[in-house]
């Protein structure tokens, strides 16, 4: 199964996630948690963060979480997200879990929040998806 040294590995072998800055801080036991820091250069026309970042941050999550289950060799199969509020705030974080899985497959949860300086979290958006074993 894969561990947390090489998720992080494979997170930082991810040409888009290095550009973004992503991190893994969480990953085992059917769950896994992206962080990234926002900035400007992530940001759409009215100072909120683009919703093709908290996309991007469900899609890992997802499969990240999935591949505590499943193993490193995965792909996204399908996802959905719902934009709840828009984000502001220093960090994005989405943290995923696994709500089912086979052999081949598993589907999970991702919920996606901004942390202020405070640390205060606010939900954002909510995911849900699943990853398959690449063939």
């Amino acid at each position: 199964m894969l561990d947390f040294a090489a998720a992080r590995a494979g997170l930082a072998s991810q040409p888009f996630s290095r550009l973004l800055g992503a991190r893994l801080t969480e990953f085992g036991d059917g769950a896994a948690t992206l962080e990234l820091d926002i900035r400007e250069e992530l940001q759409q026309q009215n100072g909120y963060l683009h919703g093709g970042v908290l996309a991007y941050a469900a899609d890992n999550a997802l499969t990240f979480a999935a591949g505590t289950v499943l193993g490193p060799a995965l792909l996204t199969a399908g996802f959905t997200i719902d934009y709840l509020r828009p984000a502001v705030g220093e960090v994005l974080r989405a943290r995923a879990v696994v709500v089912q899985a086979g052999r081949s497959r598993a589907t999970c949860r991702c919920e996606v929040y901004t942390v202020d300086g405070d640390g205060e979290a606010v939900l954002c958006a909510a995911a849900q998806g699943s990853a398959r074993l690449k063939r």
